[in-house]
């Protein structure tokens, strides 16, 4: 397949996952939590296409369904973090060196732990439910984005514009929005779609240790962690969530590598001014 078609098919399964997300529990054929014993581990047919499951519920309309809740939970982790290591990392690199080394010594404490164990950490103080996992999990990972957000800030807070920008009195806001917001942009779209597979495991895993989203809800965690005593006689059961979530991750991470090879050398001609 030709290098930009290739890159168009991405473009475009990466909206549908989108859309799916948004609009995808409109166009289910059943309720995804009406139970049905009378037809459970139906095969795959015309009235149930991924078949049903272990209490009759349609496996394709709780796939369409957890669609909403498992990517745009994502999303919605993702956006978290971008904002705290946004804030984070630019006061750390445009402030003075004391707060500077007080906020990476910060950084320093968060990144020292394995985020699935801080993550079970904030959890346990926040308490269970989708909401205290979207924000434990932003906890954990914030300071990696504000490293590199720092990173960038230090180069170029010293360059010719940036420092007539303040001989000029213009507004550190005036100045992030002119001179940051673009390069730091660029890096966010490229960190933010490699790293939405990695969250996304992160919160379907949790809802597996039954941390997370609560059963009847169909997350695509949760119908994992729901079907997992059939892997071995209805191994579709725990296939299906599955495939979706590969889907996702895979379709996001070359989205990520495509963005980073578009913008990575504009972030190094913005970098060095």
């Amino acid at each position: 397949m030709n290098k930009k078609y290739f890159e168009y098919f991405i473009y475009a399964l990466c909206f549908f996952i989108v859309f799916v997300a948004v609009f995808g529990s409109y166009f289910t054929p059943y309720d995804p939590n009406e139970i049905d014993l009378a037809n459970k581990f139906a095969q795959n047919s015309a009235l149930n296409i991924f078949g049903t499951d272990h209490l009759g519920r349609d496996i394709f309309s709780r796939i369409l369904a957890g669609a909403k809740i498992s990517i745009l939970s994502t999303f919605a982790t993702i956006v978290l973090i971008i904002v705290l290591g946004t804030i984070v990392g630019f006061i750390a690199g445009f402030g003075n060196a004391k707060l500077d080394n007080l906020l990476m010594r910060i950084c320093d404490v968060f990144m020292c732990f394995p985020t699935i164990v801080l993550a079970l950490f904030f959890v346990g103080i926040l308490g269970t439910g989708l909401v205290n996992v979207i924000i434990a999990i932003a906890m954990t990972h914030w300071a990696w984005y504000a490293r590199i957000i720092r990173s960038i800030v230090l180069k170029l807070k010293n360059t010719e514009y940036v420092l007539v920008s303040k001989l000029c009195g213009s507004s550190n806001f005036w100045i992030f929005k002119k001179h940051f917001a673009k390069p730091i942009l660029m890096q966010l779209l490229v960190l933010s779609s490699l790293d939405i597979g990695h969250i996304m495991l992160h919160i379907s895993g949790l809802s597996l240790l039954g941390l997370g989203v609560k059963a009847p809800q169909s997350e695509w965690g949760i119908m994992i962690a729901d079907t997992k005593d059939y892997i071995l006689t209805h191994y579709e059961l725990v296939l299906y969530p599955g495939i979706a979530m590969l889907v996702v991750i895979v379709a996001f991470n070359i989205l990520g590598d495509i963005l980073r090879d578009k913008f990575d050398n504009n972030i190094k001609e913005d970098a060095h001014g």
